[in-house]
């Protein structure tokens, strides 16, 4: 593997080289609009940069992005890191107070919002109380939304001027040369929204970034081919998405769609008129895909009966195989799953069938990418192991056996909370170690396995260790179970479930509390003792979640039940 010096290891420099080497290629679109190349992307990063020049904007200071997925979007982003300043993305789906209180706490002096999100914030009196805040500029169209400096929209409007006047020849690709950041400068402070309810703004540097970035182009480039894809779904503000769907594929030349809008139908459309050559996915929608459109074949009686037969059982999974290859375009070199907890059952079934995909683990505190391995080299049921420059260990005396706290190492690792040295100090211990408060064991080969979240693991009647999301999956595999929530009340545990209403239609069920029963009794059977659920509350409504699709388990602990 070869080595890097600390100078080499910043994006801003992957990033001029990319813009360099791809000038002509189509690099941003907008799915069904604008399509912008890697040289358009240049002029307009350009003129953001005459634009914060003139607006006094330093090195350093903070700009913030809230918005939904969008060519634009992409564009301010590089902007802002490539001048030089700190990117602060605010996920779209934020209330509005939360919004205004990150821009707030991170002293952002400019915002690129969408204009409903910003009539949103105004229209519940609130307001940035940043002292030096310059304005916000709608992310869609860049038109000023509001302005606490009159030079905001004059500049705005110059700007086409001020560019040709700076570049009358237009711009070069030998033009291009952006701010030679060291690995350790600050480049993107990024505001959690976990399942635990708090929300801190992770120090995240050039070198975290560059990290994660050299990785996927090291691991992946010779494997997509040179025209690549990707369609991207998953939130720019969330640094799985942007990492892994946005600033990898850029820096390897890569054509990025973006879907502006988000449904199952559109989505698959998009994938089958793309065909991506690589697809970034979360638990949620390939489970989805697998309990609608695989597992009723799999489940009829027939179909069971000749997947036990050598030859044609075979031939039944490459075809169910070929037709889940099919939806995602069938060009993919693998599905990469993370950002939540995978299901057991659905993994089963997609390693059955030689689905190739694989499933990666990582914290927004590592920019976001800790273990990976290829889809022909996974084991099922782990995370892979530890990626480039990073190191994993294991907090307990046995850690092929004996669960422990997940620590990690290397130049990922985060530079700390924004404004916040407590918490910085509860995560990054004195020698470095970066305490993920995920629970897991290393098996010999180097392989990875999460056993839960070291917050939610629940004690039992003498002490046992439970961990609720093993329950959770054997809940989920039921075919009325949409989701499920384990909670422990009194020392016995119950689960809150809400109910897939399509499935209980389909199987004529008339007596949900019954059935709820019997799935019950079954898992039960499955579990220790201390393990057992003493009861089930049926949700009328589907559970509360993050971005990237993880339920808010506070808000659940204490349900009556």
């Amino acid at each position: 593997m070869k080595e890097y010096t600390e100078e080499e290891k910043s994006f801003n420099l992957l990033f001029e080289s990319t813009i360099k080497s791809h000038w002509n290629r189509p690099a941003l679109t907008d799915y069904q609009g604008q399509t912008l190349t890697y040289a358009n992307v240049a002029e307009q990063v350009e003129q953001f940069h005459l634009l914060f020049q003139r607006l006094g904007i330093e090195r350093g200071e903070k700009i913030s992005l809230c918005g939904k997925n969008c060519s634009n979007w992409a564009v301010c982003f590089f902007a802002t890191v490539t001048y030089g300043a700190i990117a602060v993305p605010i996920l779209h789906e934020f209330k509005p107070e939360q919004i205004q209180n990150i821009v707030n706490h991170s002293d952002s002096r400019l915002l690129f919002v969408s204009d409903n999100i910003w009539k949103e914030v105004t229209n519940e009196g609130l307001s940035i109380e940043v002292p030096d805040f310059i304005g916000a500029i709608n992310i869609h169209d860049y038109a000023v939304l509001f302005e606490q400096d009159e030079k905001l929209s004059m500049l705005l409007g110059q700007l086409s001027k001020l560019f040709t006047e700076v570049h009358p020849d237009g711009l070069k690709a030998d033009d291009v040369h952006y701010v030679e950041n060291r690995g350790d400068d600050l480049a993107i402070i990024n505001y959690t929204s976990g399942s635990t309810g708090k929300s801190k703004g992770v120090m995240l540097s050039q070198k975290n970034l560059w990290n994660n970035v050299r990785f996927g182009i090291d691991e992946l480039q010779d494997h997509i081919a040179h025209d690549g894809t990707v369609v991207s779904i998953l939130p720019m503000a969330h640094m799985y998405g942007l990492a892994f769907e946005i600033l990898s594929e850029i820096c390897m030349g890569m054509h990025i769609y973006f879907l502006t809008k988000l449904s199952p139908t559109l989505i698959f459309k998009a994938f089958s008129e793309i065909r991506p050559t690589l697809v970034i996915s979360v638990p949620l929608v390939i489970e989805k895909i697998i309990r609608r459109a695989v597992l009723p074949k799999l489940q009829d009686v027939r179909i069971r009966t000749l997947l036990h037969l050598p030859i044609i059982g075979t031939i039944i999974k490459h075809r169910i195989c070929r037709k889940l290859t099919k939806a995602f375009g069938d060009r993919f070199y693998e599905v990469i799953i993370g950002g939540a907890a995978f299901s057991e059952d659905v993994e089963n079934i997609l390693k059955d069938m030689g689905f190739r995909y694989t499933v990666g683990y990582g914290t927004t505190e590592c920019a976001p990418l800790i273990t990976y391995a290829h889809w022909y080299d996974f084991p099922k049921g782990s995370c892979g192991r530890a990626i480039h420059r990073m190191k994993l260990r294991i907090n307990s005396n046995d850690p092929e056996n004996e669960v422990g706290e997940i620590l990690v190492k290397g130049d990922g690792v985060m530079l700390g909370y924004f404004k916040n040295e407590e918490a910085t100090r509860e995560a990054l211990d004195d020698q470095g170690w970066y305490h993920t408060g995920d629970l897991g064991i290393i098996a010999a080969d180097g392989s990875l396995y999460i056993r839960g979240r070291s917050k939610n693991m629940l004690l039992g009647p003498n002490g046992q260790n439970i961990y609720p999301e093993e329950i959770e999956d054997k809940l989920n595999a039921q075919a009325i179970v949409a989701e499920s929530v384990v909670i422990q009340n009194n020392e016995r545990l119950y689960a809150l479930i809400y109910p897939d209403a399509e499935e209980i239609e389909k199987s004529q069920i008339t007596d949900l509390k019954a059935a709820m029963e019997t799935i019950r009794k079954e898992i039960n059977q499955e579990l220790p003792a201390y393990e057992h659920l003493s009861g089930i509350k049926i949700m009328e409504h589907e559970f509360e979640k993050t971005p990237k699709k993880s339920i808010k388990r506070f808000l659940y602990l204490n349900e009556k039940i």
